[in-house]
Formats: structure tokens, C-alpha cells, sequence
């Protein structure tokens, strides 16, 4: 499966942008967060390190990422790896606030889920504290996600923790 096929599969869910509000019905829900530091400098230095697909190169245990944009933008397709899983997705919104950057991305045919995930840094002016995001609702597209039920649910969970300390 190459980026350029990628291109032409469709999202595999209907609530498209549904994680920048409540989060629907009928999925699994996730949301992460961990203090990453303080400062501006910090802010500014996680957002790039986001908007480039580094929680994801940076995660480690087998995971990669090759995406069609060095920097995350609507539309922009990637196919992240674990070993012999493969998980096409693509950018559905990108958020770049002074205080908040960050880019969601959907399910595409092939992916072993169904759903959304939005990956973000936030930074609080009051107190200067620097956070990493990551919220998705997401459930089983495959026969064996659905059999695999909370082993899939514990490895998101796993991967996403790794995600946060990875900006």
C-alpha cells in the first residue's frame, strides 16, 4: 500500500471532526493527557515536533510513520505502522491556536479501526505549563480487532501514553 492509493480510500466512520466536541456514541473513548514542560520556547518547540508527526516517530516500539506532507495539513494522508500492522488515516483538521496546536486524522479503508484521533500540545499563559493531548473514539473495522477486543483497546492505550512522552 503505497501514499498515493492512500489518497484515493475513503474515511471508514461518519462523525468526521467529532473529536474537537463530544465524542459520539458507539466507540471506544480515549483522552490522554501529561504535562511536558513550561514555557513558550517548550510550546512553540512540542507544536513543531507535533505538526511533524513526532509523537509518532518519536513513540518507539516498531512504530513509523510515512506520510504524504512533512508537515500535518487537512487531507494529508499517512500510513503508520507497527510491525506487520498497517493503519492508513487521514488529516481531517488541524488546530493552530497561540496556546493550542495540534492535527486530528480519521480511519481510511484497511485500517484495522474505525474512528478518529486528534493529537495536541496546549499551553496554559497563567502558569506556563506546557501539556500533550490525545483524544479518539474508535472501534473494531476488522474481524480480528473485534476478537481481539481489550488487547486492542490496551495496546491504543499503551501506544497513545508512549505518543505523550514522545513530544
Amino acid at each position: 500500500m503505497d501514499l498515493r492509493t492512500l489518497r484515493e480510500l475513503p474515511l471508514t466512520y461518519a462523525e468526521v471532526g467529532a473529536t474537537a466536541g463530544p465524542l459520539p456514541a458507539g466507540y471506544h473513548h480515549l483522552e490522554l493527557s501529561a504535562p511536558i514542560g513550561r514555557g513558550r520556547a517548550r510550546f512553540e518547540q512540542a507544536a513543531d515536533a507535533v505538526l511533524r508527526w513526532g509523537m509518532h516517530r518519536g513513540a518507539g516500539v516498531g512504530v513509523r510513520v510515512d506520510a504524504d506532507s512533512e508537515i500535518a495539513e487537512v487531507d494529508a494522508v499517512a500510513l503508520v505502522r507497527l510491525g506487520l500492522l498497517r493503519a492508513p488515516c487521514r488529516v481531517v483538521y488541524v488546530i493552530n491556536e497561540p496556546d493550542r496546536r495540534g492535527f486530528a486524522y480519521g480511519t481510511l479503508a484497511g485500517h484495522p479501526e474505525s474512528g478518529e484521533e486528534l493529537f495536541s500540545v496546549r499551553y496554559d499563559p497563567a502558569d506556563e505549563t506546557v501539556s500533550a493531548h490525545i483524544r479518539a473514539f474508535s472501534r473494531p473495522a476488522t474481524w480480528w480487532t473485534k476478537v481481539g477486543g481489550p488487547v486492542g483497546r490496551l495496546t491504543q492505550r499503551v501506544i497513545a501514553k508512549r505518543y505523550l512522552r514522545a513530544v
